[in-house]
């Protein structure tokens, strides 16, 4: 059933292989040896459970994003769907200015809907037959506190500073244009402001 490792995270290891005559992924989280065997595999299970709650989710708030075929709660294991795209990562310069408004809009979805990513990188959207899916949310919680949000933001806002330096700018610009034409300027403003003060406080963390 597992054919090929694609991925060793700290949470959680990624296969590929088929499920049902279906390409597949399977997302299986890893024994924490450190944690009480009884609370680790409560933690595990409780995430598995989160993360297909909200891949349920934020289907019905529109966002394109993997179906689950299959959970198993004792190996803390979730089967999705592969999307065989190409990651936002890996597209060209030009491409990502493109796409980072779509990107945006996704993200405003997302937020305005009361979920938040916890890992917003360029590598967790996918780029398949001109639609933009966004993937891995083993870190996503319900809530619409601004604050959480923010970190969102800041999240991505970082990656595209270290990862794509050379279109920070334009890419954050269209994701900003994509932002604010879901959730409001007012929201937008507010989100912004907020991103601003998390990056002034580690600015100041460091100078102390």
């Amino acid at each position: 059933m597992l054919v090929k490792l694609i991925k060793k995270g700290a949470e959680a290891d990624i296969y590929t292989g088929m499920w049902n005559n279906s390409k597949s992924v399977f997302k299986i989280r890893k024994i924490k040896n450190y944690r009480n065997s009884l609370l680790d595999s409560k933690i595990r299970k409780q995430r598995t459970i989160k993360e297909s709650q909200i891949l349920s989710q934020v289907k019905s708030f529109g966002i394109p994003s993997p179906l689950v075929y299959f959970i198993n709660l004792e190996k803390s294991m979730i089967v999705m769907q592969e999307i065989p795209g190409k990651s936002v990562h890996d597209l060209s310069n030009s491409k990502i200015i493109g796409v980072s408004k779509e990107i945006g809009k996704l993200v405003g979805l997302l937020h305005k809907n009361g979920v938040m990513h916890g890992d917003l990188t360029t590598s967790n959207f996918i780029l398949f037959k001109n639609i933009i899916y966004m993937i891995d949310f083993g870190l996503s919680q319900n809530t619409i506190k601004p604050e959480d949000h923010a970190v969102d933001l800041r999240l991505i806002k970082e990656i595209l500073n270290s990862a794509h330096a050379k279109i920070m700018e334009s890419s954050w610009k269209n994701f900003l244009l994509g932002y604010k034409s879901i959730v409001g300027i007012t929201y937008q403003t507010k989100i912004v402001k907020l991103v601003a003060d998390i990056e002034s406080r580690g600015r100041y963390a460091q100078v102390v």
